[in-house]
């Protein structure tokens, strides 16, 4: 049976996962299948999972042997009347992650097309000042990852409850943690701060910075794309739902655009971006808005869904009419070219600009619009090459390149799995 590795992200409803193949010459590995488990904690959850191709191997919603799960927190409560305490809930009630976990074990064995999982890596949000590389994972260094969780309150909890249900499942499989905090590790100091006390910045208050499993695909793909690891000053737009942007220099993080959470810099699909800290004030003295109510609001119901009050999805707002559509799009384009020069800045200089993630990689009229608001940069564009999703689009003669690069975040999670529980 051949041999592979499973790469997971686990959130606090779903796990995303990909199944790579070992080549037996060591060459680079290849994706076998993707998939999602969606629900988790819900009363009806999902498992779905493709092939590299597309090709739907299955889609159920599992179900125990009493025919449901009962939804997280649903238990009934005891009445002051009861003179007996409820039975306790069988255990399989509630589909959890350890639940969700099994069974996707237990399909990756039974299925005869897929090969043998031998290790697993988990995208972990962050690694704090403590881990500038991935991690084989340890008693001692998952307890330690809990500390971080203030850090990342909405995304640290989850990562690593993948991880705990993973080892509770099968506690002999290798598991590996990599940081969406680690590409950014060797900032300079400046780029870290902000200007509090430095008792808040000894406790962990500084920018991270985010999405740095991209960033170090995106580095190396722009590296052989050029045909040169000196690839110069650089500016990665990270595209999606989630949004940032990178400084690189040589293919090494300068500065980003999210900090001390991944909220900051610039809107996203619900998040906000960059806000003036004297609104969250604002809202807590004029609407008595609380921790839980700003965090609703700044995460979930702001960005181009908070503008447009139409969607958070980019290709629904370039094809509708309203007005607070175009509004949104004209937003985020204008913080995109803003933030652009920022970085350019922080450079001293711009060689290239990459485009990736989902809105980076399909919407070519975000493209042009960031494009014609930098050409001051020295970007010209190619209008045919724009159009038709070219890996390079722009015009010959450009002072600046412009390159559309795919990301693969989980192929960067794989290898460093790979490198740390077969090449060491």
């Amino acid at each position: 049976m051949s041999r592979g590795l499973l790469v997971i992200n686990a959130g606090s409803s779903s796990i995303k996962f990909s199944v790579f193949a070992l080549p037996a010459d060591g060459g680079e590995m290849t994706l076998v299948c993707r998939g999602l488990q969606e629900n988790i904690g819900e009363d009806d959850p999902h498992f779905k999972a493709f092939d590299h191709a597309g090709k739907v191997l299955v889609d159920i919603h599992p179900t125990p042997p009493d025919g449901h799960y009962r939804k997280l927190g649903s238990e009934p409560r005891r009445r002051a009347t009861d003179t007996q305490p409820s039975p306790p809930p069988p255990v399989a009630a509630i589909y959890d992650h350890k639940a969700a976990l099994r069974d996707l074990l237990s399909w990756l064995r039974e299925s005869p097309n897929l090969p043998q999982v031998i290790a697993v890596g988990h995208r972990v949000v962050h690694g704090a000042d403590d881990y500038s590389d991935p991690q084989r994972l340890t008693p001692e260094i998952l307890e330690h990852l809990e500390q971080f969780v203030p850090l990342a309150p909405l995304h640290q909890p989850h990562n690593l409850a993948g991880i705990r249900a993973l080892l509770a499942v099968q506690p002999d499989l290798p598991q590996v943690a990599c940081f969406d905090t680690a590409f950014h590790y060797g900032q300079p100091e400046l780029a870290k701060l902000f200007a509090l006390p430095r008792a808040y910045r000894d406790e962990g208050v500084r920018r991270y910075g985010f999405h740095g499993l991209s960033y170090e695909y995106i580095a190396g793909a722009l590296a052989e794309a050029m045909g040169t690891p000196t690839t110069g000053r650089v500016v990665v737009a990270h595209l999606g739902n989630g949004a940032s942007m990178c400084a690189m220099r040589d293919g090494r993080s300068v500065a980003t655009t999210m900090g001390f959470t991944a909220v900051e810099g610039l809107p996203m699909g619900t998040r906000s971006g960059s806000l003036d800290p004297g609104v969250l004030l604002y809202l807590i003295e004029r609407h008595g808005m609380g921790v839980r109510s700003l965090t609703n609001l700044l995460y979930k119901q702001s960005g181009l869904l908070g503008l447009s009050g139409v969607s958070n999805d980019m290709r629904e707002l370039l094809a509708s009419a309203d007005p607070n559509a175009k509004l949104a799009v004209d937003y985020f384009t204008y913080r995109i070219a803003r933030e652009l020069g920022s970085l350019a800045a922080a450079l001293g200089g711009l060689d290239a600009l990459v485009f990736t993630g989902g809105i980076g990689e399909h919407a070519a009229a975000v493209r042009e619009r960031v494009c014609a608001q930098s050409a001051w940069l020295g970007i010209e564009l190619d209008p045919a090459a724009n159009a038709s999703d070219g890996r390079r689009i722009d015009r010959a003669g450009s002072r600046t390149a412009v390159w559309v690069l795919p990301t693969n975040e989980e192929l960067i999670i794989a290898r460093h799995t790979r490198r740390l529980v077969l090449e060491r």
